[in-house]
């Protein structure tokens, strides 16, 4: 490598190395200035609990009710939400770019769904699957797959029409413009709704929890409101935060490899 390059290098390391600090700093700057209001009942420590309050509520929370267990339920309907929201995405936006008349057709139909509050739908939900884990991950599903399937079709849209035309002047077929054109252009678009879609099906979970579970955060943090132990709530809230973090570095660190070996 030229002195150049190694000096860039050295310059993006270091920018990382200020902006993880910078990140880490105002972490600790929040957890000490809320702990701080807490203690001086500045705030009410009932309603918005304390950092000290809540480390002590998460391990009361292991040892007496299952937290793992609880987590990973969690996890497993996001997975499998997860799964299917981004397979039947794509496969359902190949249909509708292969197929311009129907996507006209039910556009308006994906906007008014995308738009409609699935939670709206609980009940039904419940009616037809059951109060357990399949009427959770539907409702999860309902959530991800619509903004999976915009994402990629919009994604599709995009491609360059000169190279399309240069393929159909070969005589290409719709499939070798498919699988030649189409997808490799929209490679990006495909792995950033990876990340949109977890998240999408994380929300998805959670909610359906709320309407109807007997276990996983949502549970956690339902059981605290009634309850009256904010303490839990809160608990709940930050595992959320953590696990959406690490969910979402997870496809983060996929969508790099994916493009690094591409």
């Amino acid at each position: 490598m030229s002195k150049e390059q190694l000096n860039y290098l050295k310059k993006q390391k270091k920018n990382k190395i200020v902006i993880l600090f910078i990140q880490l700093a105002i972490v600790f700057i929040f957890l000490i200035t809320w702990q701080i209001l807490s203690d001086q009942k500045i705030i009410n420590p009932f309603i918005f609990s304390s950092p000290k309050k809540i480390i002590i509520t998460i391990y009361s929370l292991y040892q007496n009710y299952h937290l793992f267990s609880h987590i990973f339920t969690t996890l497993y309907e996001t997975i499998i939400a997860f799964i299917l929201g981004i397979t039947m995405g794509f496969l359902i936006s190949i249909l509708l770019y292969q197929c311009k008349m129907l996507a006209k057709i039910i556009d308006p139909f994906l906007t008014m769904l995308n738009s409609l509050p699935k939670v709206a739908l609980g009940p039904m939900i419940i009616i037809w699957t059951g109060a357990n884990a399949k009427s959770i991950i539907t409702m999860a599903l309902l959530i991800n797959l619509i903004i999976s399937i915009i994402t990629i079709y919009n994604g599709f849209l995009n491609t360059d029409t000169y190279k399309l035309k240069l393929l159909k002047s070969f005589k290409a077929t719709k499939f070798q413009l498919l699988k030649e054109v189409v997808i490799p252009e929209s490679y990006r678009t495909i792995l950033s709704s990876l990340k949109i879609n977890i998240s999408m099906s994380l929300i998805g979970v959670i909610t359906g929890e709320f309407l109807v579970s007997k276990k996983g955060i949502g549970y956690l943090i339902i059981y605290g409101t009634q309850v009256f132990n904010l303490n839990i709530v809160m608990s709940g809230i930050i595992i959320l935060l953590v696990i959406s973090f690490i969910l979402y570095e997870i496809m983060n660190c996929l969508e790099k490899r994916l493009l690094k070996n591409k």
